[in-house]
Order: C-alpha cells, then sequence, then structure tokens
C-alpha cells in the first residue's frame, strides 16, 4: 500500500453515483457488531479479508460507529491545522488502521442478481472484500459508495465482508473541516439487490409558478409513475405534466405529495415538493418570492458516538430547530446523513448541502500545493461534486450546492461547478472562498460586520448575499443577532445566513464535556470547538433562546402605549395564529384574554386593537404582554409598558452609632451585617470570567483586561464618615503598578428595617478599555438558595443578547440561574431587575430594590474560582452565595470569529451611579 494510500483522493472500484432511493428491491442492513482490530500503523499487517482467517480474538465493535468513542486511540480536535506534516499526498506511516469483518448469511433467492455493497460513510478511507476478493475503496468520507460485489458473493451461504480503515489517507487533505478527527465506518453499510428491469436512479424534477405545478420525473424507459393525490397513475415518466391545484413546498407550508415510480420488477417510493428556486434581479428566490435564511450550521456529531447520530436525534434537534424558528440549514461541511433531508423535506427547511471538501490548512503554508489549484487532484474533487450532487438531487429542502468551504481558489472550483450544473442546472452555486463569483450564483461572505452588510446591501446591483457563516455563537452570545436581522429585513438583497453553529461539539467525560486538549493532543484548538447554539446533549443555550425570539415570524413592536404587529411569515398569512395577552402590575396579572391575530399577508403590519381592560388604579409598574401562538407553538411574543412604577423611596432618618447604621453594622467601611442577616460587601467589582467572545478574535478585549489589571484589583478606604447625607465611605480602587483608578463613594442611608447604598463611581487616569462589569459584588449566606425577582427573563440576558428578556415575576434557584456552558465563563444574568429576594426554606432572607434597576447574578462560587475553572466539575459550590448588583455588562458580541459588540453595547470606563435598597426579610 502506498505511503500516500489513495491516489490523491480518488475512489476505485465503485459504480456510478445515483440519487438515494427508498425501494422495495431486498436489502440487508449490516449494522450491528463486526469483529475489529486496531493496529497503529497502516503497514506490516496481515490478511485479514481471507475466508478462513481466524478473528476469534479481536473484540466486537458496533458499525455504524467511530472507533475513538469506543475506546480504540483518542478523539482529536483541530480547527486549521492538519494534525499531520503537509506533504500531499502523503500521510504518516503511524497511521491507525481499524480492520472490519462481518459473515453474513446471503438468501438463495438472491442467485443470479446484480447486487451492490453501499457504504454512506467511512473515515477516511475503506479499502473492502468480499470472500477475499478486493472490490475497491471508498474516498470521501462523507460521500455514498457503491460496489458491484455480484460476481464474489455467494447465495445461500455465508459470505465474509471485510473493510480496512485507514484514518489519514490522500483525501484527509480534502476534509480539514473544524470538527474533531474520528475515523471509522459511521455510516449505514447494506447490501442491495438490484433487479433487473429495476431502477437504478431517478431525478425529480417539480416546479412552481403562477399558481401551477410543473412535474418531470426521469427514470429508465418503461417505468411508470403514479401521484394518486394529484391524480397521476401509471403515466409514463420522463414526460412533463402541468398540474392545476397543486400547493408550493415552502419550509413554512413543506406540502409534499406521495409517489411511486415503478417497474414490473422494482417499485421506488417519493416525497415530491413543488418550488422553483431561481435568481432573479438580483434577489435568490424560490416560487417568486425572496427566500430569507434564518439558519444555522449544522455538523453531525454526537456526545457519546461521535460522527454517529442516531434518527430520533436527528428528528428532535430539527424539531427544536423549528421550534426557535430556524428555517435554514447549512450542511457544514460535507453532505449530511441522507436522512436528515428526508426530514428536511417533512418538516421544511431550505438547505444548502456542501460539498466534502475543505483545505483550510493550507492557508497556513500561504496555500501552496493546495488542492483546488492542483490537477492531480481535479477526478477527486469532480468525483466529490459529482456524489453530492447524485445522492440528494430530489429533496425539495434542498436549494443550492455549495462546492465547499474554506478551501482558497484555483482551477479546480471551475470543474466541480461544471458538473454540478451539468447534473443539475436548476439549483444555484454558493462557494464563499471564491470573492470573484466566477463559479457561484451568490455572493457569499462569513463574518461580515453590521457596517459591510450594510454596504453590501445598499448597492444598486449585484448578486444575492448570504453570510454562510455570522454570530459565533461561542460560549455566551451570540449578541448582534437583533442588528443582522434588521440588516437582513431592510435591504432585499441580504438574504439571512447562517449562525456558526448548531452544536457544541463536546464529548462526553465522567461529569462534564471535553474539548481540544483534553485527550492529549499534541495539536489542538482548544474548546474552539465548542460553538453551538445548543450543548452537546442538546439542550438549547440562552443563544439559541434570543435566536428564537429574534427569528420569531409574528412581530410584536411596542407603538406608544400600544402595539403593532407585523406579519414575518415568508409565505403565509396569519390565519389560525392567536394572540393571549395579560395586564400585569408589578408581575402579577390583573387581567387577561385571547383574541385572532389581524388579517395579514406575509411583511405586513397593522396596530393591534385594545386587548385589554383598563389599568387598575395605583402606583405599581404595569405591562402589557401579548404572545402570539399557532397549533400551541409560541410564534411571537412583545410587550409594552402600560404605566411606569412611582419612584421607589429610598431608606433615611437613622444616623450611625457606634458601626451600627439603622438595621445594618459596618466594619472598616464595609457591610458585614443585616438585621441579623451576616453578609460580605458590597464593595466595587468590575471583573467578569471571560466569555469566549472576550477571549478570541484578532484584538480580544479580555487580554486588554488582564494588561490593565482588572482581575486583580486592591481596594483602599480613604474615608468613612457619617454625616448629613449619610454614613459615606470613599474608596479607591486600583491595580498594582498602575495610576489608573476608580474613585467609588458609597452613601448609606437607613431606617428601622433597611439600608439603601447609593454607589457614585469615577475614574481618574488613562482608561483606555472598557470595564467587563460596572458594580458591586457581596456575599451572602448559602442556605438564601430560593431566588425570585421582578425583571427580565425567564433567562439569562446581557446589553446585545435581550429581545427574549420580558419583564415579569418569576422564581428560580441560586443553582438553576447558572448556566452550564462547557468551558466555565461569565453567565446567568437577569437583566433591568426592580426588585429581587433571596431566601431560605422557612421565607427569611434578603431583599433588594433597584432605583431603577440592576443587573442581577448570583452564583455558589467566586468570579475568581468561575474564571479558573476549565470543565463545569471544577466548579464546587462553597458556604456563601455570591451576588453581583450592576450597572452593566459589557456587551457580548460575536468576536470569538466575527465582530465585537456594537459600539452602543461597550461598557465604557465613565462614571456611573447605582442605587439599590437592601432589607433583611
Amino acid at each position: 500500500m502506498s505511503a500516500h494510500i489513495g491516489d490523491f483522493g480518488r475512489p476505485h472500484g465503485t459504480v456510478p453515483p445515483r440519487a438515494a432511493l427508498h425501494t422495495d428491491a431486498p436489502s440487508i442492513d449490516l449494522s450491528g457488531a463486526w469483529r475489529f482490530r486496531l493496529s497503529p500503523t497502516a503497514t506490516g499487517l496481515d490478511e485479514f479479508w481471507a475466508e478462513g482467517y481466524d478473528d476469534s480474538g479481536w473484540d466486537a465493535l458496533p458499525v455504524p460507529s467511530s472507533w475513538p468513542m469506543h475506546g480504540y486511540g483518542q478523539p482529536a480536535y483541530t480547527n486549521i491545522t492538519y494534525p499531520f506534516p503537509v506533504d500531499p499526498p502523503h500521510v504518516p506511516t503511524e497511521n491507525p488502521t481499524g480492520d472490519h469483518r462481518r459473515v453474513i448469511e446471503v438468501p438463495a433467492d438472491w442467485a443470479g442478481q446484480r447486487v451492490l455493497l453501499r457504504f454512506e460513510g467511512v473515515d477516511s478511507y475503506g479499502r473492502v472484500w468480499v470472500n477475499g476478493a478486493e472490490v475497491g475503496a471508498t474516498q470521501g468520507s462523507r460521500l455514498t459508495h457503491e460496489f458491484d460485489v455480484t460476481a464474489h458473493l455467494r447465495a445461500g451461504e455465508a459470505n465474509v465482508v471485510a473493510v480496512r480503515v485507514h484514518q489519514w489517507s490522500a483525501g484527509s487533505y480534502l476534509e480539514d473541516q473544524d470538527m474533531w478527527w474520528l475515523p471509522g465506518i459511521f455510516r449505514a453499510v447494506t447490501l442491495e439487490v438490484r433487479p433487473s428491469g429495476g431502477i437504478d436512479d431517478v431525478f425529480v424534477h417539480a416546479g412552481f409558478a403562477d399558481g401551477r405545478g410543473t412535474l418531470r420525473v426521469d427514470a429508465p424507459d418503461g417505468a411508470l409513475l403514479s401521484v394518486p393525490s394529484l391524480g397521476l397513475r401509471d403515466v409514463a415518466v420522463n414526460t412533463d405534466h402541468v398540474l392545476d391545484r397543486v400547493e408550493p413546498w415552502t419550509p413554512e407550508t413543506p406540502t409534499l405529495y406521495e409517489a411511486a415510480v415503478s417497474t414490473g420488477a422494482e417499485t421506488v417510493s417519493l416525497r415530491i415538493g413543488f418550488r422553483t428556486v431561481a435568481v432573479v434581479d438580483g434577489l435568490l428566490t424560490a416560487n417568486g418570492q425572496r427566500i430569507f435564511f434564518r439558519g444555522v450550521n449544522r455538523h453531525e456529531f454526537h456526545p457519546d458516538l461521535g460522527r454517529v447520530v442516531p434518527l430520533d436525534a436527528v428528528r428532535a434537534e430539527l424539531e427544536l430547530m423549528k421550534t426557535h424558528h430556524v428555517n435554514a440549514i447549512r450542511t457544514s461541511h460535507y453532505p449530511p446523513d441522507a436522512a436528515l433531508l428526508d426530514l428536511c423535506d417533512e418538516l421544511g427547511f431550505w438547505v444548502v448541502v456542501e460539498n466534502d471538501f475543505e483545505t483550510h490548512g493550507f492557508e497556513q503554508n500561504g496555500w501552496r500545493n493546495n488542492p483546488t489549484d492542483d490537477p492531480r487532484w481535479t477526478d477527486a474533487l469532480v468525483d466529490r461534486m459529482r456524489r453530492t450532487v447524485q445522492r440528494d438531487k430530489n429533496h425539495p429542502s434542498v436549494v443550492m450546492w455549495s462546492l465547499g468551504n474554506e478551501a482558497g481558489v484555483g482551477r479546480n472550483l471551475a470543474s466541480m461547478a461544471a458538473v454540478a450544473r451539468e447534473l443539475d442546472p436548476d439549483r444555484p452555486l454558493h462557494y464563499e472562498g471564491d470573492r470573484s463569483n466566477a463559479h457561484t450564483d451568490v455572493h457569499s461572505r462569513m463574518y461580515a460586520t453590521p457596517d459591510e452588510v450594510a454596504e453590501i446591501g445598499a448597492a444598486p446591483d449585484g448578486l444575492p448575499f448570504v453570510l454562510c457563516e455570522y454570530a459565533h455563537a461561542m460560549g455566551n452570545g451570540p449578541g448582534l443577532l437583533s442588528t443582522y436581522r434588521e440588516l437582513f429585513e431592510r435591504y432585499p438583497r441580504c438574504q439571512g445566513g447562517f449562525i456558526w453553529e448548531w452544536l457544541d461539539h463536546g464529548i462526553r467525560r465522567g461529569n462534564h464535556f471535553a474539548y481540544g486538549g483534553d485527550f492529549g493532543e499534541p495539536v489542538h484548538d482548544g474548546n474552539f470547538v465548542i460553538d453551538g447554539l445548543v450543548f452537546p446533549d442538546r439542550t438549547p443555550s440562552p443563544g439559541l433562546t434570543e435566536l428564537g425570539a429574534i427569528f420569531a415570524p409574528v412581530r410584536l413592536v411596542p407603538d406608544g402605549d400600544a402595539l403593532t404587529v407585523r406579519n414575518g411569515y415568508d409565505h403565509r398569512d396569519l390565519t389560525g395564529v392567536t394572540l393571549d395577552w395579560t395586564v400585569a402590575v408589578d408581575g402579577t396579572t390583573v387581567a387577561a384574554g385571547s383574541q385572532a391575530a389581524p388579517d395579514l399577508a406575509p411583511g405586513q403590519s397593522a396596530p393591534l386593537p385594545a386587548l385589554h381592560a383598563d389599568v387598575p388604579a395605583g402606583r405599581g409598574e404595569a405591562w402589557l404582554t401579548v404572545t402570539a401562538r399557532l397549533a400551541g407553538a409560541t410564534v411571537g411574543a412583545g410587550q409594552v409598558r402600560l404605566r411606569s412604577a412611582a419612584d421607589r423611596p429610598r431608606r433615611s432618618g437613622r444616623r450611625l452609632v457606634g458601626d451600627t447604621l439603622g438595621p445594618a453594622v459596618f466594619r472598616g467601611g464595609d457591610l458585614v451585617a443585616l438585621g441579623g442577616l451576616a453578609l460580605r460587601g458590597p464593595r466595587l467589582d468590575v471583573w467578569r470570567a471571560p466569555i469566549d467572545n472576550d477571549v478570541f478574535g484578532p484584538d480580544p478585549v479580555a487580554d486588554r483586561w488582564r494588561k490593565a489589571g482588572l482581575h486583580r484589583l486592591t481596594h483602599r478606604v480613604v474615608d468613612a464618615a457619617d454625616g448629613a447625607d449619610g454614613y459615606v465611605v470613599t474608596s479607591r480602587v486600583a491595580p498594582a503598578g498602575s495610576d489608573r483608578a476608580l474613585l467609588a463613594t458609597y452613601t448609606w442611608t437607613a431606617d428601622d428595617d433597611a439600608v439603601t447604598l447609593a454607589l457614585h463611581v469615577e475614574p481618574t487616569g488613562d482608561w483606555d478599555v472598557p470595564l467587563p462589569r460596572a458594580g458591586v459584588s457581596m456575599a451572602i449566606p448559602g442556605r438564601l438558595g430560593a431566588v425570585e425577582w421582578f425583571g427580565g427573563g425567564p433567562g439569562e440576558a446581557y446589553v446585545d443578547s435581550s429581545v427574549a428578556a420580558l419583564v415579569g415575576r418569576y422564581e428560580s434557584t441560586v443553582d438553576a440561574l447558572q448556566t452550564p456552558y462547557v468551558r466555565p465563563q461569565e453567565n446567568g444574568n437577569r437583566t433591568k431587575v426592580r426588585q429581587a429576594s433571596f431566601t431560605d426554606p422557612t421565607g427569611a432572607g434578603l431583599e433588594l430594590i433597584g432605583h431603577p434597576t440592576f443587573e442581577l447574578t448570583a452564583r455558589r462560587w467566586s468570579t475568581a474560582e468561575l474564571t479558573s475553572a476549565r470543565h463545569t466539575d471544577d466548579l464546587r459550590p462553597g458556604r456563601d452565595v455570591h451576588l453581583h448588583l450592576d450597572y452593566g455588562h459589557h456587551g457580548l458580541g460575536t468576536a470569538a470569529c466575527g465582530p465585537p459588540p456594537a459600539p452602543e453595547a461597550w461598557l465604557h470606563a465613565e462614571p456611573f451611579d447605582l442605587v439599590v435598597t437592601l432589607r433583611a426579610r
């Protein structure tokens, strides 16, 4: 076997690629236990494929599987860098090689029939033998390969299928796709009869225009087509049909028609969706309407199984996407398991199917010897594109083909584009890396700033513009989502995009999820693989909740003291949508009702009529909340404040007596007790455990914070004195080695049962860096674990990620306030809190009242402990609850891979005031 293993990435011995079909032809699913042996190299191995070979000493391994997830070797993660020397097409001699054997019984009635052995996915190179005869090899890990094994099978007898899988091959240079390197036979393997006179391939062409459908099904001559619900029964294939009364397919109305193509030997079942995709006057359209991608990038990954994702998990994640109003998927960066596209047809998603191609690591060497511009790789790349198009061409959900991702430019792009257009001239092409758009039909960018998006959108002409990646969802974030949505709605040619990405690729390891470097990899990219809207177990993150609120199709926008409703659907009216409303005073509901949404076509808006009774007289803060629902699912929500709260009285009237001010006890200027409740603080605090968007990017703000010493501030009490304005403590807060400082003035006033802190902060010196946060921290007894608050909720929210936070009264626990980001970081903030209380099981505790509001965080570990943790189980609850009462936070942004927070979300070092009343309950 050659040291490069794979002949410049070309498979051999395969039959021509064809569509994935649901057929009644006999087949055998080879999923299950195979005999398995792992060797550290690809050389010096025995002839394990021989029929009489004794594999009794081997282990059993499930197929499909990624073998490192079953204890054979270790996973490894890199984003860009190849984990082997860049020496194409060669790979190291140290090349983990997995030998697989399976004995199968082939039915006697298969005798004389053509049989194909089909592999849906082998990472990265699989040599295949049947009964000792080599039949070929796969190249293209996430592509389907079929081998004609008719001459080698023995019907009615036991047969040996043997597969040698090499982790590294020439094809590995084409698969540098920002994910775990996980070898194995990770998708289904089947034996399938191809009956004489059967149907090897079908191509459905189903268009929609002017209220009518057009249908042509390309299939072998003599086959017959039936679509019973459209009145077609046993009609000729390869013939054009014009059909009235056809409903179009869209993600909002995913109408499918059951069809069958039959011969005397075989029947193939299909689901047909009618839609026409085209670029018209600079817009990417479907059925004549502009497409708006509210999309996500999706890798195939499972925290326990690696590249193997069970079908029930796939359906569940698609249903979760629909719940959060995602309408599009880019299959980054390869064709998915074919079953995904069946579900996308059924549930309703636009899909951009990407070729199994990325060579990002060549960028680190100036793109020298990049396969994209090397004719020795042309055949392999054209083969990959051909397999991509041929397998998935019958899905109405698929609206574009993508040539690949982050592979530079070169002559092979033209070759791939040519074969895609030859096979399927009706779908546009995408490839972000070619800024000339010589081979594509859309202009695509990654992580363009809002200003760049606006500039592109305002240009007088050009191609449709799609952000194939934006809003990097790594850790706490992303911010800026509402900014991008507004740009997509303002500029028609800016047709949305795809969040990077859907899923955190954490591997379950004990009580935490592991990331790059946790398996001893000498080269890795750390937690950059943890960048999804859902956690590895597919639990939604706050980022997904925010995205769902922003993508919600029914928009309820404040307009004075009323709300305007806007139909944000692209293809349907608001029939069936109900508007449930409540009026609440200080978070307590005083009136409620429901009514049908107004009759609005897509894009139309209308003011809502009065939905509520008069607000009861009083001084409380009153809010109208409207929730739009369709078939029980929430499709939008909005609020408007009907009455502002009266100013809350500050506590006053008590003078300092010794160390006591009303119910409060001070020591050295610090509050240490309140009504018998032991406390520590509050004192000025500006540090937060950096989020990933603070840590990564070309100019990480966390590096600037550390250089400025914001994580190691010291406090010096300048003065503490009782006066006419209250007990006033002044403090200078500064890092060692710098003359910049924050001058904090704490003014305490009190009455019999509460104290009020009025904090004023003045920065001095040269502050050329924003603050992470601005407020105070304090510690309270750990038994106060129940939390109730009136403010934004129910979930986490920050200045540039708060659309989902509605004002109301909420309950939780300190533990439930935490967001378990895979790499621990700042989390759990509740925004615009008016009032909060922390209580023990008896109801005793601490009440906090804002004047008017504060940001609230509570956790059972300190910020220092949160900052130093690498995994969630590094965080051990202590004896205290640590509170942060903040004036503000620096924004989240998406700078881990994209722009920083918008200017208005920066927390500049400027004077600020924070006023909070504390009362022991």
